[in-house]
């Protein structure tokens, strides 16, 4: 006994001790992973940048002032006039009510920060809040030490960096730490059995429908793997749990989610899921009664199941054939179809595919966004099967689908990137491990072997040893799924291995030689993967310093003579607000929508919510259209001021005129008459003396180029590198009211309508003809056409 505690002892106050050391290294990774995104209010300054991300603070700001309930009925006039917007019921409230308690709970404890405040570090919070997530889901697929890897690859992987900066006030700042949660509860469930486990999985879930739209992937990817556990005879009761409450309960939260609502049961992104469910179900009754019956007994009742199963199974499918059918997306949301067609978007949604986030990534972005880790996923792949478990099956299918997702759309390298990093970290602390321990075995095998001679099998090195294998053994016990044999079976394998565990000597020892790698080789092989993690960190922080911290809105340049800052679009929206009355219509790309409404407080057309496509195809054909045209369609919509972006002077790339092309397609898909064909000059886009008659005479040429040759006296674009084709030029229904510093931003008034001549008929006319010439005077023109 006294020998026996002395043994066990060490490795107890080891265990604890690296406890301790485990969880001081998560509160470094956290860390890390906070201040790692903080370079943009280091460089610039503490505000929210971007596009989306002004609305969610505008609505956040409303939820603080106004309440909960009010929140939920919020209609907000200043969008998408005449029609308006239903926020409460058009909006993913995960991040906004996420911020709003957060800032309430900040000034209940007298910590008085503003809801702006709060809204700029909301996504570095849930940055090392999702790191450590990921280190739970790793740790329950290969263990502590994988875990810890991961959460630090995590913390710092330039994919979520890109969405997750101080001031990147959006949806995602919060979805990626939900999607890494519920999978790790799906799992944690999966090995446990535990239904308090998959009670919280479903709350975690409903967290994740309430915060981003990219849930959709969560009720797919767990179906798919369920499925695969039944094909491949790994069906346990542990399944069951696992999937059965989150289908029932999460569909039911979902439900509750005023965006979603009845989509949850409705569309096609969610069938799967009911498939699956059922399917679950008609296995858990075969192997329920197999455990009760006779084996002849069991054939016959197996075949009643099935039968029925089969019919249920059609049944349903009818169902769902039939509410597809009804459908002409046949369920689908645009987005969902656009992945499972790349060329989907680009043929019936031009709106989805002019995104620039909606395009497919080139092979440079999979090294700028994941770097190193595009050649580390490989062997944590290799590793997963080793041995393989449900848990690993997992991983492996999430990397696969999302794999293939990223190469679909660049948005969605942000769903890859956890995969990513887990999956290398598996790799890298397996390989760390195969390393030390071929350094530890070469530097103490003379020590050893000579024990192993003379046969003394009770020292502390073998006991310690002898631990170890135990431990690990007991871990991967806990990993692996009993298949469809009987659990007899199982308890066999444990206690054969108690027995191999009893007698750990020789053998183990044996073994360690089998797999060491000579001294000089393991020392090597460990340098490098050093140097190539240390790689990965310079990659990491430059890419948040320099890449992913610059904000959209103030702009930056480096030249000889220093840095410059273009702070243009600010100095336009404070203009707007400054000297424009607070009923005035702004007309703009909806690209500017929610900056205008949020920072000029102006009512505007459309914005970035893109919902109504007819809307956005309508300033598209204005801005295409001759300038008398554009006016009156303006004019009929009580616009007061058109907002254009001119990159031409400074060299911006991202100006309307090269978006234009995609105002003219989707305005074309509206109104027929627009043909892109018609801004073409042998199927090239061309400003210059080349331009068609078509490009030269449209409003959005002419606003962006009205006094343009007074800036250099050529009219030189430095974006185009070219030469204007029109450059002196008056503009008869538009005035200039004020443009920028730097021309980035230029806003024009609509002229008032000019006053009608009433013309005098003669006498001598017919009452038939004077009517009829009446009516052809006062008969308004239709501007659409």
């Amino acid at each position: 006994m006294a020998a026996s505690s002395e043994a066990v002892k060490p490795s107890t106050v080891r265990h604890a001790f690296g406890n301790v050391f485990s969880i001081f290294i998560l509160l470094l990774i956290g860390v890390l992973g906070f201040s790692i995104r903080l370079f943009y209010v280091i460089k610039y300054e503490s505000v929210i940048h971007e596009f989306d991300p002004y609305f969610n603070y505008r609505v956040t700001q409303f939820l603080t002032k106004n309440g909960i309930y009010d929140f939920w009925n919020f209609f907000d006039d200043r969008t998408w006039y005449p029609l308006g917007r239903v926020v409460g019921g058009t909006l993913y409230p995960g991040l906004t009510l996420t911020a709003g308690t957060m800032w309430w709970v900040l000034n209940s404890l007298n910590i008085p920060l503003s809801v702006e405040t709060v809204c700029v570090f909301t996504a570095p919070v849930f940055s090392a809040f999702a790191s450590w997530a990921t280190y739970l889901l790793t740790k329950e697929v290969k263990g502590i030490g994988a875990g810890l890897t991961a959460a630090a690859l995590l913390s710092m992987v330039p994919s979520y960096i890109s969405r997750s900066v101080a001031g990147s006030y959006d949806n995602e700042a919060v979805a990626i730490f939900a999607l890494i949660i519920t999978f790790y509860l799906y799992i944690k469930t999966l090995n446990t059995g535990s239904l308090f486990y998959a009670t919280l999985n479903s709350i975690a879930y409903f967290y994740m429908v309430c915060s981003w739209g990219g849930y959709t992937f969560i009720i797919n990817l767990i179906p798919m793997h369920v499925l695969l556990c039944i094909v491949t005879g790994r069906y346990s009761s542990r399944l069951y749990i696992a999937y059965a409450p989150l289908v029932v309960l999460g569909t039911l939260l979902a439900a509750l989610v005023p965006v979603v609502g009845f989509n949850a049961v409705m569309t096609s992104e969610h069938f799967a899921s009911f498939l699956v469910f059922i399917i679950i179900h008609v296995v858990a009754l075969v192997y329920y009664i197999k455990g009760i019956l006779s084996e002849k007994m069991f054939k016959v009742a197996v075949t009643l199941v099935v039968t029925v199963g089969l019919v249920v199974c059609c049944a349903v499918v009818a169902v769902l054939v039939a509410l597809v059918a009804s459908s002409p997306t046949m369920g689908w949301s645009g987005r969902s179809l656009s992945l499972l067609d790349p060329t989907y978007a680009s043929k019936y949604i031009p709106i989805i595919a002019s995104v620039s986030e909606h395009q497919p990534p080139t092979w440079p972005s999979y090294f700028m966004d994941i770097n190193v880790l595009a050649f580390l996923v490989p062997a944590g792949i290799v590793a997963c099967f080793l041995p393989l478990s449900d848990a690993s099956s997992f991983v492996i299918l999430y990397i696969v689908t999302s794999v293939y997702f990223s190469g679909v759309m660049v948005r969605l390298m942000l769903v890859f990137a956890p995969a990513a990093c887990i999956l290398s970290g598996i790799a890298l602390s397996g390989a760390f491990d195969v390393f030390t321990q071929s350094i530890k075995y070469n530097l103490f095998s003379t020590q050893l072997n000579p024990q192993i001679n003379s046969g003394v099998n009770e020292t502390a090195s073998i006991a310690a040893l002898s631990e170890e294998v135990k431990t690990e053994k007991k871990e991967e016990s806990l990993k692996e799924r009993p298949s469809k044999k009987n659990k007899k079976k199982e308890k066999e394998n444990v206690e054969k291995l108690e027995k191999k565990v009893d007698k750990p000597s020789k053998k183990v020892l044996h073994g360690k030689r089998f797999l060491a790698l000579p001294l000089e080789a393991s020392v090597l092989a460990i340098f490098l993967l050093v140097l190539l993690v240390a790689f990965y960190v310079v990659h990491c922080v430059w890419a948040a310093a320099e890449a992913y911290s610059a904000p959209s809105i103030v702009l930056t340049s480096h030249t000889r003579d220093g840095l410059h800052v273009f702070d243009d679009f600010r100095e336009a929206y404070a203009w707007l607000s400054h000297n424009t009355e607070v009923d005035d219509k702004v007309a703009s790309w909806w690209d500017y929508g929610y900056q205008t409404t949020a920072m000029a407080n102006r009512t505007v057309l459309v914005d970035n919510n893109t919902w109504n496509n007819t809307h956005i195809a309508t300033v598209g054909t204005a801005m295409s259209s001759p300038e008398k045209a554009a006016w009156d369609i303006f004019h009929s919509l009580d616009v007061k001021y058109v907002l254009v972006v001119f990159g031409g002077v400074v060299g911006y790339p991202s100006d309307d005129i090269n978006k234009f092309l995609w105002m003219v397609r989707i305005g074309g898909g509206v109104f027929p008459h627009i043909k892109e064909a018609d801004y073409l000059r042998d199927g090239q886009y061309r400003i210059d003396d080349q331009a068609t008659p078509t490009m030269l005479n449209s409003l959005m040429y002419k606003l962006s180029y009205y006094r343009f040759v007074d800036t250099d006296g050529r009219g030189y674009d430095k974006v185009r590198q070219t030469e204007i084709g029109k450059k002196h030029f008056k503009l008869n229904y538009f005035e200039e009211v004020f443009t920028t510093h730097h021309w980035m931003v230029r806003i024009y008034k609509l002229n008032p309508p000019k006053n009608r001549i009433r013309v005098k008929t003669k006498k001598a006319k017919s009452k038939s003809s004077t009517t009829s010439s009446r009516s052809t005077l006062t008969r308004k023109k239709n501007p659409w056409h």
